[in-house]
């Protein structure tokens, strides 16, 4: 049961309504998804100062409720739709409505509690949509480019030419977008420059993080590393020792991570990356070598902006990542295995 003059509120978000739960008192009313419903939904909470809103995202529907919900200082979640919905099936709820939903997910508040996030303000927001076309832009080209190759037509052949000139000169409009974006904003402008100080972070991951992982210098290694999802997950049960498996998380954040890591890899380590590509026993084990450079790399940037110094030690974040992997690997083709993980020096801010 709630403390006395606790409130948890569950907010389902369709296009047209948001159906609305507050317990522990069961009361739910619907307003319309619109200016006009938001605002006589904040004037309903104006007299629950103690109450937490937990709503889920919804395809960007829910977007003018938590930035109205947020302005007034309401305390929100903004809830993974898989864990509302596995939250259901543990309570044996089956059926579903936008009145069921909302209850769902108040009843998850009252049994979760969970601690309420910070909203990213409207220069972030339109940031990450800016961010989001930019990859839709490049799925679109990459898609045509694969459909040019398998053309035999050759009037469909100039139409999809066409098209993936119209969808470069897009991408290159969308990469101004983001440039003017970020001088516009004082904070902006001042992370990018401590995240591209950082050798082998190029402008995709820098911009990534900047839309996607805001929070980057304010969490604790583990919290980190669990949120963008470089960790591995254990799969133990009784006498089964399963494999470690990375799941979850912020999926385009862990992607850009791991494509920086592999170009560093290529780039700076060639004749060792081509020598483990010829063996798939090595091949195996540099790929996993990746996933954990992504994760040192993931950790040096977050020291970088806790700091607020570009390359705090003269060495700087190159030899942090290079030099780790140079030795990984050069110890595991040289037969000597790998080492441990603090063998080497290492920067102080990883």
């Amino acid at each position: 049961m709630s403390a006395s003059g606790r409130r948890e509120v569950g907010i389902d978000v369709s296009k047209v309504t948001l159906d609305v739960v507050i317990l522990p008192a069961p009361q739910h009313f619907v307003v319309s998804n619109d200016e006009a419903g938001i605002d006589a939904l904040i004037g309903k909470f104006a007299n629950l100062p103690e109450a937490l809103v937990v709503l889920e995202v919804t395809g960007s529907f829910e977007r003018p409720v938590v930035a109205a919900l947020a302005v007034s200082g309401a305390a929100l979640f903004v809830v993974n739709p898989r864990q509302a919905s596995d939250f259901a099936k543990v309570t044996g709820q089956l059926a579903k409505t936008d009145a069921l939903d909302a209850l769902v997910l108040a009843c998850f508040t009252q049994a979760i509690r969970p601690t309420p996030r910070t909203i990213p303000d409207e220069e972030a927001r339109e940031f990450g949509e800016i961010l989001a076309r930019r990859r839709q832009s490049v799925r679109m080209l990459t898609a045509g480019k694969n459909r040019l190759g398998a053309s035999t037509s050759r009037a469909v052949h100039s139409r999809i030419e066409a098209h993936i000139r119209w969808l470069k000169k897009e991408l290159a409009r969308t990469d101004r977008d983001l440039d003017e974006t970020i001088e516009q904003s004082s904070t902006f402008r001042a992370n990018e420059t401590l995240l591209r100080s950082v050798s082998g972070v190029g402008p995709v991951l820098c911009r990534t993080l900047l839309a996607e992982l805001p929070e980057l210098g304010s969490f604790s290694p583990k919290e980190r590393s669990a949120l963008v999802d470089v960790a591995s997950l254990n799969r133990n049960s009784g006498t089964l020792r399963g494999g470690h498996t990375m799941w979850g998380g912020r999926a385009r954040v862990r992607e850009a991570l791991y494509m920086e890591a592999l170009s560093t890899c290529r780039r700076k380590l060639l004749t060792i990356h081509n020598a483990v590509m010829r063996d798939c026993t090595l091949w195996k084990y540099s790929h996993v070598l990746t996933h954990d450079s992504s994760k040192r790399l993931l950790s040096c940037l977050a020291s970088f902006l806790r700091s607020g110094f570009e390359r705090p030690l003269p060495h700087g974040d190159e030899r942090c990542l290079d030099y780790f992997i140079l030795a990984e690997l050069s110890g595991q083709l040289l037969g000597d295995g790998p080492v441990a993980k603090d063998q080497h020096a290492i920067c102080d801010h990883c």
